[in-house]
């Protein structure tokens, strides 16, 4: 199943849903990251439906037991522009994950600054290929270049990171494509091992940059990262997301444990 034909799938009734995940969306013993926080704001999306998201806070807590999830969101508080979503994603009595959804209108400002991308000079990207029963099975629907970085386990200690994504078979971006690909990437500290290894997130942190996300290819998109810093087998790592053209989208930090 494409990315689209999931969340499409997924039927919410008064904030409620019950998800079957199959085995081509894990990542390790985990389902992807992006589509886990995607299936939670798609449940948020039943009791807020037209305000736009502005952040989300992910807490991973477990992987499933099967691919059988249920996803339910209530509204912590709803003020005059800004309304606060919290969902859980439940495998029976167990907690995978507890997102924080923060959805705003917008309002007047005379304050505005809009990031700029930078170029990027690679005369031969890198593809980053998807081989079965070795790489995540999630990856199988990205299409990836490297720009900038080292590739996972190739012993290059580059904590910078810069990488065009696609999703092959998308027709139109929605707000579940930004969160699914701005959680692509690996952890950049696995590209400073020389053998694999496992390494996943705890937290996420995603801040919207624009309320226009929807109707563009899911094509030409660029992730820029950087691992701010590492140490006792725990990351930290930064994102910018840019869509087609260089429109800025989307920030991450995300705090992440790597097994090697």
């Amino acid at each position: 199943m494409l990315f689209s034909e999931v969340m499409n799938n997924i039927e919410v009734k008064n904030g409620e849903a019950i998800v079957d995940v199959n085995a081509d969306w894990m990542q390790g013993r985990a389902i992807f990251g992006g589509l886990q926080t995607a299936i939670a704001l798609k449940v948020m999306r039943g009791l807020v439906p037209e305000v736009p998201i502005r952040s989300l806070q992910t807490t991973f807590i477990a992987p499933p037991s099967s691919n059988h999830i249920e996803a339910k969101a209530i509204i912590l508080r709803q003020g005059k522009s800004a309304t606060h979503v919290e969902a859980k994603l439940m495998d029976g009595d167990n907690v995978l994950a507890i997102v924080i959804g923060v959805f705003g209108m917008g309002r007047t400002s005379q304050v505005e600054r809009v990031p700029e991308m930078a170029p990027v000079k690679c005369e031969k990207p890198r593809n980053y290929r998807y081989f079965p029963g070795k790489s995540p099975t999630f990856l199988q629907f990205f299409s990836a270049r490297w720009l900038q970085g080292g590739m996972p386990f190739s012993a290059k200690a580059d904590p910078n990171l810069v990488v065009e994504v696609d999703m092959p078979g998308e027709n139109q971006s929605s707000e579940y494509h930004v969160v699914a690909v701005a959680d692509f990437i690996p952890p950049i500290a696995l590209s400073y091992l020389s053998a694999p290894c496992q390494g996943s997130s705890l937290t996420w942190m995603l801040e919207f940059l624009t309320d226009e996300i929807t109707d563009m290819p899911v094509s030409g998109w660029r992730v820029d990262a950087e691992m701010v810093a590492g140490a006792d087998g725990y990351t930290n790592q930064s994102v910018m997301l840019w869509g087609p053209g260089g429109k800025p989208m989307a920030l991450s930090r995300q705090t992440m444990v790597v097994f090697g």
